[in-house]
């Protein structure tokens, strides 16, 4: 469900945390995955979840 490139991935999540959630547990939640999961895999591409924009963002 999920694109497996890196930066395709980053930039459908932010755009849904940006549209349609308000934090990254809701956004998890709606589709079933961890957390913890989602933000290891775009951390190995160089991103950081930073809570306070709901973004991920370059380390």
């Amino acid at each position: 469900m999920l694109p497996q490139d890196p930066a395709i991935l980053l930039s459908c999540v932010n755009t849904w945390l940006r549209d349609e959630y308000d934090s990254l547990d809701s956004l998890c939640g709606s589709l079933g995955i961890s957390p913890a999961k989602l933000a290891e895999k775009l951390a190995g591409a160089g991103y950081v979840y930073d809570e306070k924009s709901n973004q991920f963002r370059t380390i």
